[in-house]
């Protein structure tokens, strides 16, 4: 309600991730246009034993975010010792579903799945005791923060992990425009299937109106904010209502749903430091298209 009476309307993305809206994420992973998720499958299998390393044997590791854990199984292969893994993400379903899964694939695996939203202080389980900890953020997901929303989430993680902690931090890159933009438009759709799903979320869980037919996908490169931005612009002049209320779109008028911001490695660095973090190793990909950061919390 807040968004949609906003001046320009906005919607934030941890709405898109339902079980519908993560299932679609999978899908646009698997895209051909969408280089992030293998480049960085491809820095995580090349590199798995060198990050695993940074870990002590023992510890929890807590993903945030972590959807389908398909990048996090590179690292637990190399983690046998690992004392437990605590997946936490928005979507309860669809983190239940894939921590069965992981039970299934790592029996000696201690894995305690925790359904809440990151970006908020949570509770670990009490299960984990006195374990050292160390987190897990892979996707990119730092860049659908607002620069100064991704320093204050950086400094919530190193409360949470505590001083000495290791923290892995998936970060795409700044690179041509062409490329960024068809990773946010795919010639498929699954994007924008993707992003209408928020509007459809509205309709099934706040009784909304929305015709989706009604709005188009747009994504662009804004090359001064170094950000992609995501989103859904009505074709027409229309009134919706939600939770009783009208909410006026005039024709081109749009719904702001996500930013992901691009940082050259350096840029990354100095906002890690900035939240108390330093930089221990980077990982990239031959084409610097995609960067693994692999941080310690600075002690104080």
């Amino acid at each position: 309600m807040a968004g949609l009476s906003a001046r320009p309307k906005r919607l934030p993305p941890k709405y898109f991730y339902d079980a519908t809206g993560s299932h679609l994420f999978e899908r646009i992973t698997e895209l051909p246009e969408y280089y992030l998720t293998r480049t960085e499958l491809g820095i995580l299998a090349d590199h798995a034993k060198e990050i695993a390393a940074f870990v002590p044997a023992g510890a929890a590791l807590i993903e945030f975010g972590s959807g389908s854990s398909a990048k996090v199984r590179l690292l637990l292969k190399e983690m046998p010792r690992l004392g437990a893994y605590v997946p936490v993400d928005i979507s309860a379903e669809f983190l239940d579903e894939e921590a069965a899964r992981l039970r299934r694939e790592f029996p000696r695996l201690n894995v305690v799945p925790v359904a809440a939203d990151f970006t908020h202080p949570c509770d670990l389980p009490r299960s984990l005791g006195a374990r050292d900890l160390a987190g897990f953020f892979p996707g990119s997901t730092i860049g659908n923060f607002e620069p100064d929303a991704a320093r204050e989430l950086l400094r919530l993680a190193r409360r949470l992990l505590g001083s000495g902690a290791t923290f892995v931090v998936g970060v795409d890159l700044v690179k041509d425009r062409r490329v960024l933009e068809r990773a946010y438009d795919d010639a498929a759709g699954i994007t924008a299937q993707f992003n209408l799903n928020v509007l459809a979320r509205a309709n099934r869980e706040l009784g909304a109106k929305f015709d989706l037919s009604a709005f188009a996908h747009l994504a662009f490169y804004d090359q001064e904010r170094s950000r992609i931005e995501m989103h859904l612009v009505s074709r027409v002049a229309q009134s919706i209502r939600v939770l009783g209320r009208s909410f006026a779109f005039a024709a081109g008028e749009s719904i702001h749903t996500e930013n992901s911001y691009k940082y050259t490695v350096e840029a990354f660095s100095t906002l890690a430091g900035e939240a108390g973090w330093r930089c221990a190793s980077v990982f990239l990909d031959a084409d610097a298209l995609f960067s693994v950061h692999v941080l310690r919390a600075k002690i104080q």
